[in-house]
């Protein structure tokens, strides 16, 4: 386990968003089709579904490096959208790069993710997921997480959780 996560905010329309998002949309662009994603593919969805919600003042973008692997770049992100005046916090594009995954990231992520809610005045977290991410789902279970009724219609969601902060 790498204990030595720096998780940080960034600009969600920076450049080293801009990379380890493409490798976010290359990783479950490519699970949900069972092969490799071509570039195209890629950027579709990323103009599907883009990432413009996760900027102050209603949301926020962080993204994970290890200090002790400076040229690996980021390892992983995570995003939030505050809704229903700031209450609740809906979390998007968890991700931990495979390269870093079984090293705490998504732990660390989550967790981080969580205390900006809280500061934020959020009360209640949710997001939502696909069945073939089941690490994904896994995580969220394993911290707090629990299954409720879905909250959005999005094309790829297939599993909505939800945790009292």
């Amino acid at each position: 386990m790498l204990t030595n996560w720096d998780i940080t905010p960034a600009d969600v329309h920076g450049p080293e968003a801009a990379a380890v998002l493409r490798e976010y949309y290359r990783d479950i662009v490519g699970r949900y089709y069972g092969r490799e994603a071509t570039e195209a593919e890629i950027d579709a969805a990323m103009a599907e579904d883009p990432s413009g919600s996760l900027v102050p003042p209603d949301g926020l973008f962080l993204v994970a490096r290890a200090p002790d692997r400076p040229s690996a770049g980021p390892l992983g992100c995570v995003g939030l959208h505050w809704f229903g005046g700031g209450k609740v916090a809906e979390i998007k594009r968890l991700f931990v790069a495979p390269a870093a995954r079984g090293l705490g990231g998504g732990v660390r992520l989550l967790e981080a993710i969580e205390k900006a809610a809280k500061e934020g005045g959020a009360t209640l977290a949710r997001l939502d997921t696909r069945s073939d991410l089941v690490e994904a789902r896994r995580l969220y279970a394993a911290n707090g997480y629990e299954e409720v009724a879905p909250f959005n219609e999005g094309p790829y969601a297939e599993h909505w959780f939800a945790k009292q902060l």
